[in-house]
């Protein structure tokens, strides 16, 4: 999910959480909400997928324009960041009261499908779209959960990799991309000195915390969720892992103390402008980009592993990352979000979208097209196909990315502070969240 970039996807703690989402699922059985019963009307929520707002402005409001002027129909749209994004979901839910359309975090699907609040997407609702098969099964495997029918379907496809500024690289006389973590603290110290930084991290934003979280305790050997779906989250795997990433920070000090508060894209802009060298993010050359550089003055290759390549078990090095795209259950305009989602995904809109934003397409048509064979590109889509692991699709996802994301802002904010970062003070954290989680 661009994926997915929050201070706080709710403001609120676990348990709240988990109230907001069973009150979700008798409030949006009943209500009104969307379009207000015009059927020449819908309301879509649209996420942040450029470098800011202004970006998605600009990129959506010619393609919406196309499709009122095809259809005419009207769409009542917004771009909501990702700050928000997930709380105004939840209280949609809640209400009943919610846009025709929205996008959400692939992440998010079987949390959001618990709540009753989106439309299941079975055979024929997807041969109003074109088929089930026109999408990657990776991209569908992070629609919902296993056994049910979709409740989204995907937008854009999003991976991590390691994006560095190659002249801060050639000052340095480092001649390629660390493939390790070792190697990747060894060159973040020669790139670190003179106020500028080796990496950039984004410690207030909990998605991204939550993210690489959960890669690196898959590295370690273990995960937030058992078997089952039942939360681990302050398993010896889940410590090790949150650790290793807070001590970029907190032991290596290859990450300013200020990153501890940077929020959302703030680590594109210091990469762009070479105070700090490297980033882990997702399809992040556009942003780059905006910012100033040119596709030369930047390269991109896969995020380290702990020995060796990246792979199955140990060595993925990616979440699945993605957008998806819904329709509100109480939408009184069901043939016109129809239409818009069918708009969204079909072959000409896939490659526009995608395109601007540096994404993937999901939709296998478009994927085969050279346009999405740049270098970049074909780092992210190796990525996908080899490395990458789904977040587990399991009804409180949600509330692992928020309790987790928050322990480890509270992490980073102890390391910018100067405050020693153990595994103890980790572990303690981590069992605070997971003390919050649904039982």
């Amino acid at each position: 999910m661009r994926t997915p970039r929050t201070i706080a996807l709710l403001r609120t703690t676990g348990a709240a959480t988990a109230a907001a989402l069973s009150i979700g699922l008798l409030a949006a059985c009943g209500g009104g909400g969307g379009s207000g019963g015009d059927t020449r009307t819908i309301t879509y929520w649209a996420s942040n997928q450029g470098a800011d707002l202004s970006v998605d402005r600009r990129v959506l409001a010619p393609e919406i324009a196309r499709f009122e002027q095809q259809t005419g129909i009207k769409v009542k749209w917004e771009v909501v960041p990702w700050t928000d994004l997930l709380k105004r979901i939840l209280g949609a839910a809640t209400s009943g009261q919610g846009p025709d359309v929205l996008n959400i975090g692939n992440t998010w699907s079987a949390s959001l499908q618990a709540t009753g609040a989106l439309r299941e997407w079975d055979d024929a609702a997807f041969a109003r779209i074109g088929g089930r098969d026109r999408f990657l099964p990776s991209a569908l495997g992070s629609t919902g959960a296993q056994g049910k029918p979709p409740a989204a379907v995907p937008l854009y496809s999003l991976a991590y990799g390691l994006y560095y500024n190659k002249k801060r690289f050639a000052e340095a006389g480092i001649k390629k991309p660390p493939a390790t973590w070792a190697e990747l603290v060894e060159a973040g110290r020669k790139l670190t000195g003179g106020g500028r930084y080796g990496l950039a991290v984004e410690g207030a934003n909990n998605a991204e915390n939550a993210h690489h979280a959960f890669v690196f305790a898959l590295q370690h050997g273990g995960g937030f969720f058992d078997s089952a779906g039942r939360p681990t989250l302050d398993s010896p795997q889940a410590v090790a892992g949150v650790k290793q990433y807070v001590d970029f920070m907190a032991t290596h000090r290859i990450a300013a103390p200020g990153n501890a508060e940077y929020v959302q894209n703030e680590t594109i802009r210091d990469v762009a402008t070479g105070k700090a060298a490297m980033m882990l993010w997702q399809a992040g050359g556009r942003g780059l980009q905006e910012r100033g550089m040119k596709p030369g003055d930047y390269g991109v290759a896969p995020v380290p592993v702990q020995s060796g390549a990246p792979g199955t078990g140990a060595n993925v090095n990616s979440m699945v990352a993605g957008i998806n795209i819904a329709v509100f259950r109480n939408t009184r305009n069901l043939d016109g979000a129809m239409k818009f989602v069918a708009f969204m995904t079909g072959d000409a809109e896939q490659k526009a979208l995608n395109t601007a934003y540096g994404s993937l397409p999901p939709v296998r048509s478009v994927g085969a097209d050279p346009a999405f064979n740049t270098p970049e590109l074909a780092v992210l889509r190796r990525t996908l196909a080899e490395s990458a692991a789904p977040l587990p699709q399991v009804p409180n996802e949600s509330q692992f990315e928020e309790l987790v994301g928050t322990a480890m802002k509270k992490l980073f904010a102890d390391a910018a502070a100067g405050r020693p970062v153990t595994e103890e003070s980790v572990r303690r954290r981590l069992t605070e969240a997971q003390q919050q989680m649904p039982k």
